[in-house]
């Protein structure tokens, strides 16, 4: 019997939104929560320290970089993942298989997950698909390197994070129904290897989503991972926000409702509250750390909305003797001790304290607003919440 336990504490009244608990062997989870990414190890600029301090209760690890370096054997070595890190509470770890897909396909088609992203141009894939599994080229150094769910699982097993994902092939959002369905296909192969390959108790195992735009295809995924997994990821790839979310409507309608159900790749303030709103509890994203280091940090209402995307760029010259911190609604680390002003100062003169600190408000302003989130849940004013955000 699996040692980790998923628990509804509280369902919203009028939507699908759920407040619940993962309880895992390093602490527990409390949902609806933004996942920090930490591809190799560590998220981005922000000291471990400032994550505890604000609430942050789960990082999510990438298996594909730290399979490349420095191997799991070394993190195993080491008591897994969450100690390796110094980090002392739960991880997730996904499969590589969005990986594999930026290497392939997402290559060849210039795309990321949506198609909204920027487009760049066609290149060579760097992968090789096959039954058994995918060959690929290491980024860092050309090597050739090998993934299949196998392989997948074992990684993600000596890492030792509390959830984990199975082996996908992630799809394409230019894929007419016959690809969807070959690689949806594939990955229903992959995933049933990936059971058979994962021994430990101690981990959950997150059967993943694909389907493309596709609802019949969505559907088959949903009742597919529900009937052979205990927690289900929404993943594949998505035209649109309107898209995704319909896609969302599908696979709820489809999975039981006692199954944690995380988001791979989304974090947009907009979409928490969508997603959220149609049952999601858990998301992971880079994109807090990442357009951190670009200069953009997150801001709240009234000054941050859907249609500046709640975020502000603090390389605009307007900010050069601004005194007011980032986000006056804001408790965080950087918002209680410095001024725009001075991060202004630092981003323009290249100092990497400035994408610490704004790396560090971006993760905290997310991880906060799931737990507002959260308690709005609890107390029966999601809808009200909801509102006050994204009117």
């Amino acid at each position: 019997m699996n040692q980790i336990k998923f628990k509804i504490v509280k369902k919203d009244k009028k939507t699908r939104a759920r407040a619940g608990i993962i309880s895992t062997p390093h602490g527990n989870i409390e949902t609806p929560i933004f996942v920090p990414v930490g591809t190799n190890s560590s998220v981005k600029s922000v000291n471990p320290r400032d994550l505890k301090e604000m609430g942050a209760q789960i990082v999510l690890a990438n298996t594909y970089h730290l399979h490349l370096r420095p191997g799991e054997d070394l993190i195993k070595k080491f008591s897994g993942l969450s100690k390796w890190m110094s980090w002392g509470k739960p991880t997730m770890t996904d499969s590589g298989g969005f990986q594999v897909f930026s290497l392939g396909i997402g290559l060849e088609h210039g795309v990321g997950k949506l198609l909204r992203e920027e487009e760049t141009e066609s290149k060579p894939r760097l992968n090789k698909i096959t039954e058994e599994g995918v060959t690929f080229q290491s980024h860092l150094d050309g090597s050739k390197q090998y993934l299949s769910p196998e392989v997948s699982i074992e990684i993600q097993e000596k890492l030792g994070a509390d959830l984990i994902v199975a082996f996908d092939d992630l799809e394409s959002p230019k894929y007419t129904y016959e690809e969807t369905k070959k690689s949806l296909e594939l990955t229903e192969r992959w995933e049933e290897r990936s059971i058979k390959a994962h021994k430990r108790k101690d981990q959950l195992l997150y059967g993943v989503t694909h389907g493309g735009s596709f609802k019949d295809l969505r559907i088959r995924s949903a009742r597919f991972n529900d009937k052979y997994f205990d927690a289900i990821a929404l993943g594949g790839a998505h035209k649109n926000k309107q898209d995704m979310a319909k896609i969302v409507e599908w696979t709820i309608d489809n999975i039981s409702e006692n199954k944690p159900r995380h988001m791979l790749g989304i974090g947009e303030v907009d979409d928490l509250f969508e997603l959220i709103e149609r049952g999601i509890d858990t998301f992971d994203c880079v994109i807090p750390t990442r357009i951190g280091r670009t200069g953009y940090f997150f801001v709240s209402p009234p000054q941050g909305n859907i249609k500046n995307r709640f975020r502000f760029d603090i390389n605009k010259p307007k900010f050069r003797t601004d005194p007011k911190p980032l986000d006056s609604n804001c408790t965080c680390y950087t918002c209680k001790n410095f001024t725009r002003a001075y991060i202004f100062h630092l981003f323009r003169s290249r100092e990497l304290l400035s994408y610490s600190l704004l790396s560090t408000h971006n993760v905290h302003f997310l991880v906060n607003l799931t737990k507002q989130i959260r308690k709005s849940i609890v107390e029966d004013r999601f809808n009200k919440f909801k509102k006050s955000w994204l009117k």
